[in-house]
């Protein structure tokens, strides 16, 4: 039986022994439910995004088209092409990105008005904001500008500046640019008052089929910048033919600098760092508490239960879903030739209609039975043709129904 320990009066949640399992979301306090939302918001936004990075990313040609150029006894692999991007890109970008920071804002102005007791008057309102040092002096110097007339929660030594204190970039010692509220300030000031985001197709690494690697992280990663058209990226002997594997990518520039990363490696990292540890630490002033606020729910309704909602939500991101998406299209290319090369396999266009009856999740299941296999061990080489034949078997019996 849950036994509740009254009201923290630091944060108006009610505390609880934490060996119990919250069903309610006990510690989020009801001023706080629009932030939840707002995460949810920035969520959907992420999978409108996806979307249409998807069907950009599956364009029949690919989103990059390479020629060969003769260069004395060597023959040059040069990009010819690449496919434009759609606009809507970097705007969905910039939209995500503004309600996370959207997210933490409010939360902060939650506080503060909570923690005063009282709304607040328009030149104290001003001055509610949430800073990103990458030192502790700059962090210092936001608080002195708050002595004079901003709020008194805002005061240097008081419990909400603490809070603030614990998600500074500098809190990050090796490398306070990267950590994430950093990142996230960087992008937004950009996106706010000079461009939407800008993105750009780069080329993440490359490998000949003849050396699979282990993994990719084996890999050497090519160089952090946009795919330009006439860039060489490989030399091979004039009339020799070498497949290669490339694993090209949209990049996010960050504002300022020359670094590209993968536009949604930088965008969930951000959003997941907002929504697990920003702003429950903002709320809580403690270790994030269980259950972690979802990442999605359903708020195109009204709800006369907001914490219910809550609980219904899902854990699964909208990134998480495109990974998904991304390797179950992958495995439909590739599962029927598997298969249909096998004794006793249906073609390859019923494979396909196997595969595409069965959920992302699903087809990621049976692929992932497989076990890759470098160095030709026999052991898990046997146990991969088994599994391929029980694949085989399955997709046959599939067609057999079908046809029935």
């Amino acid at each position: 039986m849950r036994r509740l320990l009254g009201i923290d009066p630091g944060t108006g949640c009610r505390a609880y022994d934490p060996s119990v399992k919250d069903s309610t979301y006990q510690w989020l306090p009801d001023r706080h439910l629009g932030v939840a939302a707002t995460l949810a918001h920035a969520d959907e936004i992420i999978g409108r995004l996806t979307d249409v990075l998807y069907e950009y990313q599956r364009q029949p040609d690919g989103i990059i088209v390479l020629r060969e150029e003769p260069a004395g006894d060597h023959s040059r692999t040069v990009v010819d092409r690449v496919a434009p991007m759609p606009r809507k890109i970097p705007l969905l970008v910039a939209d995500a990105l503004v309600a996370l920071r959207a997210a933490l804002e409010h939360a902060l102005f939650a506080e503060v008005e909570f923690m005063e007791g009282a709304p607040l008057e328009e030149r104290a309102a001003r001055l509610v904001d949430i800073p990103a040092a990458e030192n502790f002096d700059a962090f210092a110097e936001w608080t002195r500008k708050k002595a004079k007339n901003g709020p008194a929660s805002l005061q240097a030594g008081t419990e909400l500046v603490r809070r603030l204190e614990q998600l500074q970039p500098f809190q990050r010692t090796t490398d306070p640019a990267q950590h994430p509220l950093a990142r996230l300030v960087l992008h937004t000031n950009h996106a706010k008052h000079r461009t939407p985001a800008v993105t750009a197709v780069r080329l993440v690494t490359m490998y000949r089929d003849d050396e699979t690697p282990r993994s990719l992280r084996d890999v050497a990663q090519r160089p952090e910048e946009p795919l330009r058209v006439d860039d060489v990226i490989a030399e091979t002997p004039m009339g020799e033919r070498v497949p290669v594997t490339l694993f090209p990518s949209i990049g996010l520039n960050r504002p300022g600098t020359d670094r590209w990363p993968v536009l949604m490696t930088e965008l969930a990292e951000i959003a997941d760092w907002v929504r697990a540890q920003a702003v429950p630490r903002l709320i809580t002033g403690a270790e994030p508490m269980e259950p972690a606020l979802p990442a999605h729910y359903e708020i195109a309704v009204g709800h006369a239960d907001e914490r219910r909602a809550l609980i219904d939500g899902s854990m699964t991101t909208s990134e998480m879903k495109y990974k998904e998406r991304l390797g179950a299209t992958s495995a439909r290319m590739d599962v029927p030739e598997w298969l249909s090369q096998m004794d006793g396999a249906p073609q390859a266009p019923q494979v396909s209609q196997w595969l595409d009856q069965l959920s992302d999740a699903e087809v990621l299941e049976r692929v992932g039975r497989l076990t890759p296999s470098i160095d030709h061990d026999t052991g898990i080489m046997r146990r991969n043709v088994e599994v391929l034949e029980a694949l085989r078997d399955e997709a046959a019996a599939f067609a057999e129904r079908s046809e029935g």
